[in-house]
């Protein structure tokens, strides 16, 4: 009889040490995929930076961001400060953040925050990228990536050469960052 309780804790001990060792192996190679990820995307900006006049570097502040500027061909906006980054769930996203009259344009801070967040809206439905703005309320345009079948370099670049085509779009958002709604 005490045969079976012994055995029990035995058991339960090796599927505790078992399920522990196999979380550590899975979270381990997450980690060295999402590292490996990284320095692809890397590379790939080092090669596709230049054809749209941006160079990439990596983030100080998170390790998996590449970030870059760009200032070139536009007329709307000051800059656009690119972030590209590589997840924990296998997706690179991308957040490119319009910097206009020397700051981010952010929804606190505008002239009417509701006109311009009904016109992020539309543009959802209308642009390859969506628009968005962060915990902080600053304005972005996005792209997410899978990468579920292999590393996206096409797809990247893409979004890399899309992203041009944000500054019109900037440009119709100035009346509900520089002037108050109609009353």
């Amino acid at each position: 009889m005490k045969r079976i309780p012994l055995s029990f804790l035995f058991i339960c001990a090796m599927l505790i040490f078992t399920s522990s060792v196999f979380g550590q192996t899975t979270e381990a190679a997450k980690n060295e995929a999402r590292i490996k990820t990284r320095d692809q995307l890397a590379q790939l900006l080092e090669k596709a930076g230049p054809g749209i006049k941006v160079s990439f570097r990596q983030s100080a502040k998170q390790e998996f961001n590449m970030v870059g500027v760009l200032k070139d061909g536009i007329t709307n906006a000051d800059s656009y400060e690119i972030v590209v980054g590589v997840s924990s769930d296998q997706t690179i996203g991308f957040r490119i953040f319009p910097h206009y009259k020397g700051a981010y344009i952010n929804l606190n801070k505008v002239a009417n925050p509701n006109g311009l967040m009904r016109q992020l809206m539309l543009l959802n439905d209308r642009n390859f990228l969506f628009w968005g703005a962060d915990n902080s309320g600053d304005v972005f345009a996005g792209y997410t990536i899978t990468l579920e079948s292999g590393f996206p370099a096409e797809a990247v670049t893409i979004v890399l050469r899309s992203i041009a085509n944000l500054d019109p779009y900037v440009g119709q958002m100035k009346q509900n960052i520089e002037s108050s709604p109609a009353q």
